[in-house]
C-alpha cells in the first residue's frame, strides 16, 4: 500500500461511509474500528494505490465534455471512474465563447448534485487563448488573445468553477490574464504555445507555474534556444503534465522529465483522454474536428496531428512504473497527490490518511484494475 512516507507491503485501509479511519500496518488497527468498518488488506500480490486525478481529460466511452449533458457527464466520469480516477476536471477545447458557456453551465449544474461516479473538481479551460502556431488538434477558428473580462465574468457567474486555464504565455494580454488567475487560486499553464524561454520566465514571474502535455505543442528544448520546453524543465516553480502512452512522448523523455520534476512533487500524470477512450477503433470527434484512432492513436482526419489519446489513468499508472522506471510511490504521486495539490485538495484526497476520503484503487501484480472506491463506494460501469 502506498502511503504518504512510503510503501507498506502488509498494509491495511479501514473506512466507514466516505471517510478513511486507519492506513496502516494491521496489528496497528483498533478493534473498535475493525468492528465496525470496511477493511481492505493488500492482497499478497498486488498494491493498494489512492485514487487517480486527472485534470487534462477531454472524455471517454463515446462522449466528450463540449457535449455536456447530464447523461454525457455521468457516462464519462463513470467510464473513468472504472479505469482508477477518483477526481477529474472537465477540460474544453478551442471554440466560441457560447460554447464555453454551456459548457460551463452545464458542469456547474451537475456538480450541485450528487455525482454518483468520479467526482468533477471543476474545469480545465484549455484554449482558447492559444498561438495559431501551434494549434495541435484544436480548431484555430476558434483562437482569440486572451480575455480577462470573459474570465471575470465566468467566475462571477460559476464561483470557483474553472481550476485550470491553458493558455500561449507570448499573446498580447497573456500576462494580465496570467496575473489575475494567480489572484484567484487558478492554475495559470503554459501550452499551444511559440513562447520562448524569456516569454516563460516572464508568465513565471506575472504568476504561470504548470505546463499541459510537455514536449507537446510548445516550442522544443534546443540547446542554444532553450524554447518552452527548456524553460519548463529549468525551472523548479514549474510543475509538468506528461501523456504516458508511448505515443505522445518518448520514455527516455519522460525519464528526463520525471528526474528533473519529481523530487519536488512537480510531475502530473494526465491522459488527454477524447471520446474515443475505452471504445475500438474508429472514427470520432475531438470538439468539432473529425478523428480517426487506428490501434489506439487518435489522429485528426485532416492533417494527421495526434488529437488526444485513447489513454487511461491505470494505464498511465503502469506505463510510469513498466517502461519509464518510476517506483510506485512516485508513479502514485504523479497520478494522485502531486495533482491533488496542485487542485489544493489534498487535505481530503490523493493520500491515504485518517479523515481523507475512500478514493482508492486495488491493483493486482500485473497493475490491473482489480477494484475502485470512489469515497468509499464500490465504482461499477454504468448500465447500459
Amino acid at each position: 500500500m502506498v502511503l504518504p512516507d512510503g510503501l507498506a507491503e502488509d498494509g491495511l485501509l479501514a473506512w466507514t461511509d466516505s471517510t478513511i479511519l486507519y492506513a496502516g500496518r494491521p496489528e496497528g488497527l483498533p478493534a473498535s474500528i475493525r468492528r465496525d468498518a470496511v477493511t481492505l488488506p493488500v492482497p499478497e500480490q498486488g498494491v493498494i494505490v489512492p485514487g487517480f486525478i486527472d485534470i487534462h481529460v477531454h472524455g471517454g466511452n463515446g462522449e466528450d465534455f463540449m457535449d455536456a449533458s447530464p447523461k454525457v457527464l455521468d457516462k464519462i466520469t463513470s467510464f473513468h471512474a472504472t479505469q482508477g480516477t477518483t477526481a477529474m476536471l472537465a477540460t474544453t477545447m478551442t471554440a466560441p465563447k457560447e460554447r464555453l458557456d454551456q459548457v460551463l453551465s452545464e458542469v456547474h449544474s451537475y456538480r450541485s448534485g450528487e455525482m454518483p461516479y468520479a467526482q468533477l473538481e471543476g474545469v480545465h479551460l484549455e484554449g482558447p487563448f492559444f498561438s495559431p502556431k501551434w494549434p495541435g488538434a484544436q480548431n484555430p477558428d476558434h483562437i482569440v488573445l486572451p480575455n480577462v473580462s470573459w474570465l471575470k465574468d465566468w467566475e462571477a457567474q460559476y464561483p470557483g468553477l474553472i481550476r485550470q486555464v491553458t493558455l500561449a504565455p507570448e499573446r498580447d494580454g497573456a500576462l494580465e490574464v496570467i496575473s489575475w488567475l494567480r489572484s484567484r487560486h487558478i492554475t495559470a499553464a503554459l501550452g499551444h504555445t511559440d513562447a520562448t524561454y524569456e516569454d516563460v520566465q516572464r508568465a513565471v514571474q506575472a504568476g504561470l507555474h504548470h505546463a499541459v502535455h510537455t514536449f507537446n505543442a510548445m516550442t522544443p528544448l534546443h540547446h542554444r534556444n532553450p524554447g518552452a520546453a527548456g524553460a519548463v524543465l529549468s525551472d523548479p516553480r514549474i510543475s509538468a503534465e506528461v501523456i504516458a502512452d508511448g505515443i505522445h512522448v518518448h520514455p527516455a523523455a519522460i525519464s528526463v522529465l520525471a528526474q528533473l520534476k519529481q523530487a519536488a512533487d512537480q510531475l502530473v500524470l494526465i491522459t488527454d483522454a477524447m471520446s474515443a477512450a475505452g471504445l475500438d477503433d474508429g472514427e470520432y470527434k475531438i470538439g468539432d474536428l473529425p478523428v480517426i484512432v487506428k490501434e489506439g492513436v487518435a489522429r485528426l482526419k485532416e492533417g494527421g496531428a495526434l488529437a488526444g489519446s485513447t489513454l487511461t489513468m491505470v494505464r498511465g499508472f503502469r506505463y510510469l512504473v513498466q517502461e519509464v522506471g518510476l517506483d510506485l510511490n512516485a508513479a502514485s504521486r504523479a497520478a494522485s497527490l502531486t495533482p491533488a495539490r496542485l487542485l489544493g485538495i489534498d487535505y481530503r484526497t490523493g493520500s491515504f490518511a485518517p479523515g481523507k476520503q475512500a478514493d482508492i484503487v486495488l491493483l493486482n501484480e500485473a497493475l490491473e484494475i482489480e477494484g475502485v472506491w470512489v469515497k468509499g463506494k464500490k465504482a461499477v460501469a454504468l448500465p447500459d
